[in-house]
């Protein structure tokens, strides 16, 4: 078993394919095949079923897939402390990063100081919902990774908090309202926006024994404001998810606070902090100072 071996495995496994891998990593198809077929036969398992151009990582396929990518991130943990150790510093470091909160407005800023300050680690940035982050990491297909906070199976950091805010039609009879409560709310065509809100705003309704009107789930945050400015609903979500142009792109919706607040909290995950690579400590110790 070597590591070109497992870090074929484990592309093929993310990228669900033998061409893409082998794209990705400017070798032949057939190269990709022979690594993967050669590690299979070493183990006496399957690790990957191909159906037509589609490769899926078997079920026990999956669970060699974790302890592969921990090999994987201990290599490259020890290649970054004797790049450190040389004042050299080189590596990558793998990030979840889970919708405009993280990916436009936290993530930026911390990478303007990483990059200055780390310019030979190469950055890799993985985007999905909240909870693909979480499960990324327990994958350790990500070394860090941006979450909801608390989440006692990590380390956390936690960067920033805001509140959920409900968001409705221009001209809607609860506009007039300073602050919305959920009752209020509880009758009306709702959009749920599935992309981490709903995990705060579904407990809110089912404190007070209520139960929204859902009408569409949408995973985009635009296609909420969309659909909202057109009267088709009304929605929640957190006020970071929101452009920073709402006013002037969306002038249709109008954004009020919930009574009693609802509060979020966003910040930093790992498995473990104290175990974590150099580049991950690093970009810890950044996001840490980064004023956001």
């Amino acid at each position: 078993m070597t590591f070109t071996q497992l870090e074929i495995f484990a592309l093929v496994a993310e990228l669900r394919g033998f061409t893409a891998a082998a794209l990705r990593l400017g070798i032949s198809q057939s190269a990709v095949s022979h690594a993967i077929k050669s590690l299979e036969q070493e183990l006496g398992v399957q690790l990957i079923e191909r159906q037509g151009a589609v490769a899926d990582v078997t079920e026990l396929g999956q669970r060699l897939l974790v302890r592969g990518r921990e090999i994987l991130g201990l290599a490259e943990s020890m290649r970054q402390e004797v790049a450190l150790a040389s004042g050299l510093n080189k590596g990558l470091l793998r990030i979840g990063s889970f919708g405009p909160t993280s990916s436009l407005k936290l993530l930026p800023a911390i990478l303007d100081v990483f990059r200055q300050r780390y310019p030979g680690i190469e950055v890799r940035i993985d985007e999905g919902t909240d909870g693909d982050t979480l499960q990324w990491i327990l994958d350790r297909r990500v070394d860090i990774g941006f979450v909801q906070q608390p989440d006692d199976r990590f380390d956390t950091i936690e960067l920033v908090e805001d509140q959920m805010v409900a968001l409705l039609p221009a001209g809607h009879r609860l506009a007039a309202k300073d602050s919305i409560t959920a009752q209020d709310l509880a009758q009306e065509p709702f959009i749920m926006p599935d992309a981490g809100c709903s995990t705060l705003i579904e407990p809110l309704f089912a404190a007070q024994g209520l139960c929204p009107q859902v009408r569409y789930r949408m995973s985009q945050v635009l296609t909420v404001l969309g659909m909202v400015a057109r009267g088709d609903g009304v929605s929640g979500m957190a006020e970071l998810a929101l452009p920073a142009d709402l006013a002037s792109s969306h002038p249709g919706i109008v954004v009020r606070p919930f009574s009693p607040p609802v509060r979020r909290r966003v910040g930093l995950a790992l498995r473990n902090l104290a175990q974590a690579s150099p580049a991950a400590k690093a970009f810890v110790e950044v996001a840490r100072k980064v004023r956001l």
